[in-house]
Order: C-alpha cells, then structure tokens, then sequence
C-alpha cells in the first residue's frame, strides 16, 4: 500500500497507523506493507525499540543501533527529519536509557546531532567529570543554547511580576499620579460616591511607591543537586541568573548534596553555574539549610526556597528545627518539590507533611507558575499551590 492510497482511503489509513504502532510483527494482524517515508520512519523505531521481539530473560528485547557512533549519528538527523522535535527528544531519552549511549555524547560529532533539551543538559551534567576537553566546548554550546531559549522564554514575565510584587510592597498615601493604584483607591472610597455625579470623589489615595535602588529583598535558592533533580537545577540556574539581574533583589544560589557548593559569584552566566553541579550523590537537607540560615542578615526580607524531592539524609528532626526556626524569624520559606514540566517526582511524604504542618506546603512548581509563586512570597501572601500540590 503506498502512502498515497492511504491517506485517501480512512480504512487504510487506519491500518498504516498501527502498522507503525505494532513494529511489524509477524502476529500484529495488520497485513499492511510500509513504502517511502513510512518505511524509513517505522526503521528508526525499530532501531530504537527493536521489531516486538518478546525480550529474552535478563536482558531488553535487541535493537538495531548497535554501538557505533557514525551508525547512531546517522539515526540522530533520520529521526529529526521525520518526527517533530517533542518526539525526537523522547526518542532520544529513550536512546540514551535504553540502550546506554550516555558515552556516545562525550564525543563532539555526536552532540552536534542531538536535538537539545533540559534533558540533554543533564545527562551532560552528569557526565561532566568524565567529558574529555575535545567534547566540553561543544557541551557548553549545547547547554547554552537550551539555557538562552529558557531564559528568552522565562526572564520578562519574571522581572515584570516580581518588580510588579515589590512596587506593591512599597504602597504610600500619598502617591503620584503615575503611581496611584486606581482598583485600590476606588474600593477604598466607595463610601464617597456622589450619585449626582456618578462618580467617587477619592478623598485617600492609594499607590505604588517606586521600588528603591537599594536591594529590597534578598532570596536564596537552596538546590539539591541529586540525580533525579537535574532539570529542576538547570530551571534554577535560569531563574538565578534572571533574579540576579534585578537591582532589588539579591540572590544567592547554593546547590548541594552531602555537600555544599554557594555559586552566587557565578550566576552572571548561568552555563557556568550548571557546570559548577555535580549531579548525583547522597542529600543533606539540614545541612544545605544551616549554610542559608547562616547567610541571613535580614530575615523579615528575606525568601528562601528550597527545591528538593526532600529526601533526607541528614538529621530529619534538625532540619525541621531550622525551618522551623528561620520562619520564626520572619523569612518566606518556600519548599518546592521540582521546579519543571514534568510534574512531582517520588518524594519523601513524610517530610513534606511535615514541613506542611510548619507552614510551609511542599509541592512541584512549573517554570511558568515560578514567577507568581515568588510573587506571593514577597508580599507575604498565600502561595499558588496547584491543585493536588
């Protein structure tokens, strides 16, 4: 059947459809023969996830890629040509999982074939203490390109909603005209309406004052750096580097797991804070935030948000203790179960109860959502926790 004839016949088209689904098994029922461009599609997904072959005890079923480097170079640029880029980076997940082709990015050539994602960048990050220097410049290429496209796509909501949050936070009596908040006012002088007039004569005016070029808050972001938390550290690396840039706010990045790393001196270039994180390893919680707390001069202006599965391998009761602590002496603690698209990892409920019952609700929070969760927590208002968080 060409694809012609199938597009045309809905019957047909049908068939073709789970063609490609099946694999081509001997049993799949289907009876339908691939030609062109289908044909190329269905090898690429045989080379990846083999011809439905049941696997074989103790090992994945086969799979056509082999461990050659030119071989799976070759399938990289045949899978961007015939899939769109969503499905080219699942594809290529399931490349690297499936069939341990981590060590295939560590040469050049293959980087330049990859389509760039968040997951790419961590799979990188995990490798960086074995990447050659022939492959780092171009590694670098690749995570800067993934981290320019996030920030093109995150840094100017986050700077209009947080300069908008902390010019909210400096209301005054007697605001300029450019800087009165009409909503406000007029709520606040209804009891003045002249009917007459049908209009409300606003005898207390309610406005904006102009943030202040000094540093009006200071944020901390407590990252830990294991290995199921890779795309919520690249997320992090962005958001630093975009809080950083705002005058008003200070911003301190510390990622960790058993230990502590501060790269705040980094954060002017956030490619260079993602190669300062060493993915993997254990998690010390109470550790991570002694360091913070300890870093905390202005504590009724400051927030502090923590970005872990909360998994913790310190001591629980300490950890909490600090929590427990720094909230009582006036800090915004945020905890955040991811900071992604991927939606909440595993994460320890226990802890996350417990950090609920201080005030402090764990959840997992989307790049988009980030800026008015940070909103809230400057103007020291309720959260937006999604639903479910």
């Amino acid at each position: 059947m060409t694809e012609a004839e199938a597009t045309t016949d809905p019957a047909r088209e049908r068939l073709r459809r789970w063609r490609l689904v099946l694999g081509g098994d001997a049993a799949d029922g289907t009876g339908c023969a691939l030609s062109g461009q289908d044909a190329a599609m269905d090898g690429a997904l045989t080379a990846l996830y083999g011809k439905g072959d049941k696997p074989r005890a103790g090992r994945d079923r086969s799979a056509g890629l082999g461990t050659s480097a030119p071989s799976v170079a070759r399938w990289l640029g045949d899978i961007r040509t015939y899939f769109p880029s969503s499905v080219v980076q699942v594809m290529q997940r399931d490349a690297i999982d499936r069939l341990g082709l981590a060590t295939l990015l560590l040469e050049p050539e293959m980087l330049e074939a990859v389509e760039a994602d968040v997951h790419l960048v961590g799979t990188l990050l995990s490798l960086n203490e074995a990447m050659p220097e022939t492959t780092r410049e171009t590694a670098r290429a690749v995570v800067r390109k993934v981290v320019e496209d996030l920030e093109e796509r995150l840094a100017t909501r986050t700077r209009a909603t947080l300069t908008g949050a902390l010019d909210r936070g400096a209301r005054t009596s007697r605001p300029r005209h450019h800087d009165i908040d009409w909503n406000r006012t007029i709520a606040a002088n209804l009891k003045h309406y002249l009917p007459e007039h049908r209009t409300v004569v606003p005898e207390r005016l309610i406005g904006y004052g102009r943030a202040a070029r000094s540093v009006r808050k200071e944020v901390v972001l407590c990252v830990d750096q294991s290995g199921s938390m890779a795309a919520s550290v690249v997320h992090a690396s962005v958001f630093g580097a975009v809080l950083a840039s705002m005058r008003s706010i200070s911003t301190r990045l510390v990622v960790f797991d058993t230990a502590v790393v501060d790269l705040t001196d980094r954060l002017a270039d956030p490619v260079d804070v993602l190669f300062g994180t060493r993915l993997g390893g254990g998690t010390d919680i109470n550790r991570a935030l002694a360091y913070c707390q300890s870093r905390i001069t202005r504590p009724a202006e400051t927030v502090v948000v923590l970005i872990s599965d909360l998994y913790e391998g310190g001591i629980r009761d300490e950890m909490l203790k600090r929590v427990a602590a720094m909230k009582a002496s006036g800090v915004q603690f945020v905890t955040l179960l991811a900071l992604s698209d991927e939606g909440a990892p595993a994460y320890d409920r226990e802890h996350a109860a417990a950090l609920a019952a201080l005030g402090s609700p764990a959840f997992a929070c989307t790049p988009d959502l980030f800026p008015e969760v940070m909103a809230a927590a400057i103007e020291k208002r309720p959260l937006p926790v999604p639903d479910g968080g």
